[in-house]
């Protein structure tokens, strides 16, 4: 018994770093869209945070941000840490909050208060950064953008593309 537990929290340790990974390799570089960028590290964070339990999740979202920032763009790494890991735990609990029953309503709740906390906390985060509230609403569209993105593809790879039941065959083993 004490071995399938050890297991299963060697898996979730294992897919954590691999998604961590991603993450950071996706917040170092940007599609560039007319006047800003576009990042994708949000689908790995609304992917991870379907999947996995709220700390993986936070650990994923958050500390994978933070890391990809001070690897490349050091600035803005504590808005991403606590903006990244907010919006992770948020969308993980919500998934969690349906004890199985709906469960892409509830990512479906849960990706779409991911966004908002993601939009308003790099909207403040800038502004306090930066100095200047003009900058933060510059970039909203681009924040929203990459927030509509992120959870619309990280819905699609957990439900129609099935990774969700693959990683449930996967956690059960």
């Amino acid at each position: 018994m004490n071995s399938a537990k050890n297991d299963n929290k060697l898996r979730l340790m294992v897919l954590s770093a691999i998604f961590m990974a991603m993450n950071i390799v996706l917040s170092s570089f940007s599609i560039p869209v007319p006047g800003g960028h576009l990042y994708l590290n949000d689908i790995i964070i609304c992917t991870a945070a379907i999947l996995l339990p709220p700390a993986y999740a936070f650990a994923v979202g958050g500390i994978g941000a933070f890391l990809g920032d001070l690897f490349f763009y050091p600035t803005p790494m504590f808005v991403s840490l606590v903006t990244h890991g907010l919006q992770a735990v948020v969308i993980s609990l919500c998934v969690r909050s349906g004890k199985g029953k709906h469960p892409a309503v509830m990512a479906a709740v849960g990706v779409l208060l991911g966004a908002v906390i993601m939009v308003v906390g790099y909207t403040l985060g800038r502004a306090y950064i930066y100095g200047t509230p003009e900058y933060a609403v510059l970039k909203l569209p681009y924040q929203i953008l990459q927030a509509v993105v992120g959870a619309a593809v990280g819905m699609i790879l957990c439900f129609p593309c099935g990774l969700r039941r693959h990683y449930e065959i996967f956690n059960n083993k």
